[in-house]
């Protein structure tokens, strides 16, 4: 029997993303915004949050590809919606709950999620890259948490799966150094699964979908959900994290930090 996906229910539920079905029963989801390197606008944001509950509750789908546009994956949130969050309170505390959101649901999403992960991968995009159940990334990948270069703490995601991943040494020297890693040394400390050449990250990632698409739903569905337990050990950690990382865009250094990266990225308009 071929499974197969109702892809317009998911663009019209969320517009920021693009969808498609590459193999039955592997849902394809693409962070797009190309000409800024895939950064996440608010609505994005949003999306990004919620897409997994329904990802979750949707008996098509058998596994999920998850990647970004073009050569990059995502260049993390935009300027725009970082300055909304530092001028307007609900702004802010609606961010911070779709942050929650996001990593929770992607936690707790039943279905096995694969990221292919090229170019840039920072803030939430990297949340989404990272929390994926398998990571596959390309070498010359550049992987920047980014928050301690802002100003703010490294909530976001980084407390609650970098320690479990690549331990808690290596996750301090980079979460508190800001020091970017390429996928090579990504995988050699045990960020991420697999590192491939840049141009086989998506068939690579997809292979591995498929693989997992084909298998038994329930194996996958129960090996994740008692996997993923670490993870839901580490909530407390991650929200204290997250209030924290918060609490620091009502603070000064995150102006001084935004300017500073706007600065350095010239022109653009992402956070990396």
């Amino acid at each position: 029997m071929t499974i197969t996906i109702d892809l317009d229910r998911y663009r019209q539920a969320f517009q920021s993303l693009e969808f498609a079905m590459p193999d039955p029963g592997v849902l394809e989801l693409v962070i797009a915004n190309e000409g800024r390197l895939n950064a996440a606008t608010e609505a994005m944001h949003r999306d990004l949050a919620l897409v997994w509950r329904e990802i979750d509750t949707d008996d098509a789908v058998r596994a999920v590809l998850v990647r970004g546009a073009g050569e990059h994956f995502s260049s993390g949130g935009d300027f725009a919606m970082i300055e909304r969050m530092i001028e307007d309170e609900a702004t802010l505390v609606r961010v911070w709950k779709e942050a929650s959101d996001l990593v929770y649901n992607l936690i707790n999403c039943s279905k096995p999620v694969v990221s292919a992960i090229r170019g840039t991968a920072v803030g939430a995009g990297l949340a989404v890259a990272l929390l994926a159940d398998i990571s596959v990334a390309a070498r010359n990948a550049r992987i920047l948490d980014g928050h301690t270069r802002l100003g703010v703490a490294a909530g976001d995601h980084a407390v609650i799966i970098w320690p479990l991943l690549c331990g808690l040494a290596k996750a301090r020297y980079y979460l508190l150094t800001n020091k970017p890693l390429s996928g090579e040394e990504a995988e050699r400390i045990g960020l991420v699964a697999v590192t491939v050449d840049d141009a086989e990250v998506r068939e690579t990632a997809l292979g591995i979908a498929r693989q997992l698409a084909a298998g038994s739903a329930t194996a996958m569905r129960f090996t994740k959900h008692a996997l993923n337990n670490w993870l839901r050990l580490a909530g407390p950690s991650f929200d204290a994290s997250l209030a924290l990382e918060f609490l620091g865009f009502r603070l000064g250094d995150v102006r001084e930090g935004l300017a500073a990266v706007r600065g350095r990225r010239g022109r653009t308009d992402k956070l990396d």
